[in-house]
């Protein structure tokens, strides 16, 4: 037996993938460059100076894509969501955003991007995202028994 995908089906989705991981890297570059400017106008240079692009300099999975600091220096761990969309347009979360979000609950925001090819808008959401958000499983894991 012989089993064939549908045309320009994986094509499709890798073409989706790169170009959803390319608005989400141009939207967390947005969000770098307002936290240092935000430092930067608190006269907190070195602060500035520590942000660190943590999905790009050290790998993605830590839960959060900038560690970046509040002007008096406790740490704010941004998880930067963006779209093209408008402020209401769903965005995926990982199982381990949702985990680091809830230990670190003090120092992790969600930076929600929106309109960003138009006229990027953004506000922050806190923990817990459930009082913000309907959060709905869109992907299992299978396991066989």
């Amino acid at each position: 037996m012989s089993l064939t995908q549908p045309p320009n089906c994986p094509r499709r989705r890798d073409h989706l993938n790169a170009r959803n991981r390319a608005l989400g890297k141009a939207g967390e570059e947005l969000v770098l460059h307002h936290e240092k400017r935000s430092l930067l106008s608190a006269g907190r240079e070195d602060l500035a100076d520590r942000v660190r692009w943590t999905a790009i300099q050290d790998g993605d999975g830590y839960g959060f894509d900038i560690a970046s600091y509040e002007p008096d220096g406790r740490e704010r761990l941004l998880e930067v969501k963006t779209t093209n969309g408008w402020e209401r347009t769903p965005f995926h979360i990982s199982r381990n955003e949702l985990a680091v979000a809830e230990a670190r609950r003090d120092d992790w925001h969600l930076v929600r991007v929106w309109s960003f090819a138009r006229s990027p808008q953004a506000y922050v959401l806190r923990f817990p995202l459930e009082a913000h958000v309907e959060l709905t499983a869109t992907s299992f894991l299978a396991g066989l028994r």
